[in-house]
């Protein structure tokens, strides 16, 4: 008993350590901070993403909103969901957020998130994507 009892705060400290699991992914906290700084100078109101794809990230509502396409984002499933693949550059390369290439369709350059803020954008979709 005592090496299941181990075994389960090792895996607990493991997860705790690797991927912050301790607590979930607050979109007030976590996410929005990372799309105001680096997203929204285009996916506001006035922004040329906005204007080209009718795609807000000022708030909550926005980003669950969508593009005048559709929805972007399928709670509990950031591989189904086109704002994890834009940004995780998992789509043609004109398309991938930031627009970082001369082929990109937009006009702004920009650059890749980090590793950690795409991990944790796919972590909050992932937890349900909730207005936390």
């Amino acid at each position: 008993m005592q090496a299941t009892s181990l075994l389960k705060i090792g895996t607990f400290a493991l997860c705790v350590g690797l991927f912050g699991c301790e607590r979930g992914v607050s979109f007030a906290g976590d996410v929005q901070p990372i799309l105001l700084a680096s997203c929204v100078s285009c996916h506001s109101k006035s922004g040329e993403g906005y204007a080209a794809s009718g795609f807000s990230l000022e708030d909550y509502d926005g980003v669950m909103k969508g593009t005048k396409f559709g929805a972007v984002v399928v709670p509990n499933s950031s591989i189904s969901s086109n704002l994890y693949r834009v940004i995780a550059n998992k789509t043609d390369p004109a398309i991938q957020m930031p627009p970082q290439h001369e082929t990109s369709l937009a006009e702004g350059r920009g650059y890749s998130l980090s590793e950690k803020q795409i991990e944790m954008i796919a972590a909050w979709i992932d937890q349900g994507a909730k207005n936390n």
